[in-house]
């Protein structure tokens, strides 16, 4: 089961155990590449996405009178992009004067990224590590979520598909994420969000600002990516493993 960090972080051991493999689950079409570079045989690879609880829905109304970029992700990879997101928001503050951008989850980065919002002047709010419940109403009251992620130096791997860009979805937000990595599988351009490249905080804010002043196209990505979300249930998703399971024990 290949997610993608486990790769290059244990590379002997993926090239060990990948070849030899009787299936290999790769949950993206990045990770798939991870597998195929450490060996994995192409035709025992298939991609089998993560899945997402899905309980009921209803139409979302937007609980927060503030445009609002949400992100919602630990601070303890510099890969993630917060760093992009406090350089772009000041450029959709000059678009969109009182936009706000909140952001769910702590970590070691949080300190430095706190920093360089207040240096380069990001209206921005940390509100740190919260419960499920607190972050599902964030979820719901913001305008647009956004993570940038991108591929790390050093030969580590970024993304390996981004389960919090269904979430997302699941509460009707429109997604802003980074052309790289797993979140190509996750969102879909132009569909359930925008992608763009997550080294590029001018095409970053460029992104959220014509999310925030079109709130119809935002709405209607939001409603796409609902559906999209609800398509990855977790009932579905374990309905593919089975036959991948189904497939090894047959020898089919």
């Amino acid at each position: 089961w290949v997610h993608a960090m486990e790769v290059p972080q244990k590379p002997a051991l993926a090239r060990l155990t990948l070849p030899r493999a009787s299936a290999v689950v790769a949950v993206s079409k990045y990770a798939r590449s991870l597998a195929l570079d450490a060996g994995a045989n192409g035709r025992r690879v298939r991609i089998v996405s993560p899945g997402v609880v899905v309980g009921p829905t209803a139409p979302v109304a937007r609980r927060l009178q503030r445009p609002t970029v949400l992100t919602v992700s630990r601070l303890a990879e510099r890969y993630k992009g917060h760093d992009a997101l406090a350089r772009a928001m000041p450029l959709v503050s000059a678009h969109v004067p009182d936009a706000q951008w909140v952001v769910v989850g702590d970590g070691a980065f949080r300190a430095p990224i706190e920093a360089l919002a207040r240096s380069t002047g990001a209206n921005a709010r940390f509100v740190g590590s919260v419960s499920d419940e607190q972050r599902d109403r964030w979820l719901d009251g913001a305008h647009v979520f956004s993570m940038p992620s991108r591929l790390p130096g050093g030969g580590f791997a970024g993304e390996g598909f981004g389960i919090v860009f269904l979430e997302a979805g699941l509460h009707g937000l429109p997604v802003v994420a980074g052309n790289v990595g797993g979140a190509c599988d996750a969102v879909v351009q132009g569909e359930t969000g925008l992608l763009v490249d997550p080294t590029d905080h001018v095409a970053l804010g460029r992104a959220l600002t014509d999310l925030l002043t079109d709130p119809e196209r935002a709405a209607r990505m939001g409603r796409a990516g609902a559906l999209r979300a609800r398509d990855h249930a977790w009932p579905a998703i374990a309905a593919r493993v089975m036959d991948v399971l189904d497939g090894v024990t047959t020898g089919g």
